[in-house]
């Protein structure tokens, strides 16, 4: 039996539910990450082919991260809260914002991707895969 996965942003107007279990769970130091988080890194659940459900209004924009790849982000059109990443060239894929869960606790990540554009200040665990860029 899958996993339930709940959560949503953070004024509660958007939510949702994914039944599955996460393809992966990782930080990403790409500048596109850096800017849609604010900070160092974004973090990211990915589920494949998860079965999903939502309510809610979200809002959409779509931008290329440093390795070409077209993604497409969603937040909240209330309080903007980042809530999952999407790509259109890979409709099976979901990444969600482990901040956005209901249980943030449930994020191991075992990773971090884009070293090559990281920062000294962001300090990450040092004890998890580290990759310069996305591997393969």
């Amino acid at each position: 039996m899958p996993r339930t996965f709940s959560g949503g942003c953070a004024c509660g107007a958007f939510r949702y539910e994914i039944s599955g279990e996460p393809a992966s769970m990782l930080h990403c130091q790409c500048r596109q990450c850096q800017r849609d988080s604010g900070t160092g890194h974004q973090s990211h659940v990915t589920f494949v082919s998860a079965q999903v459900t939502s309510s809610g209004e979200i809002s959409h924009w779509q931008s290329t991260g440093d390795g070409g790849t077209v993604k497409r982000r969603g937040f909240c059109p209330t309080c903007g809260s980042p809530v999952f990443l999407t790509f259109p060239a890979m409709p099976e894929v979901l990444i969600v914002t482990p901040a956005s869960l209901d249980d943030p606790a449930v994020f191991e990540p075992a990773a971090v991707t884009w070293t090559s554009a990281g920062y000294g200040w962001d300090h990450l665990d040092p004890a998890i895969s580290k990759f310069e860029q996305m591997p393969t």
